[in-house]
C-alpha cells in the first residue's frame, strides 16, 4: 500500500513537470509564479498526506 502511494505521487510529480516545461517563450516566463506555487502544493499535501497515513495506520493496525 505505500509504495502505491508513493508511486501515484511520483508519477504526479513527473507528469506536472513535463506538462509545466511546455508552452511558448512568454507562457513560461509569466507562469514562473504559478509553477512555484504548484511545487509548493505539491510539497504541502505530499507531506499531510503521509502524516494522514501515519495516523490511519497508527489507529488501524
Amino acid at each position: 500500500m505505500y509504495a502505491l502511494v508513493i508511486i501515484i505521487l511520483i508519477i504526479a510529480i513527473v507528469l506536472t513537470l513535463l506538462i509545466a516545461g511546455k508552452g511558448d517563450d512568454n507562457y513560461s516566463s509569466s507562469t514562473k509564479r504559478n509553477f512555484t506555487n504548484l511545487t509548493l502544493i505539491y510539497v504541502v499535501i505530499i507531506i499531510f498526506g503521509l502524516i494522514a497515513l501515519g495516523i490511519y495506520i497508527s489507529l488501524f493496525s
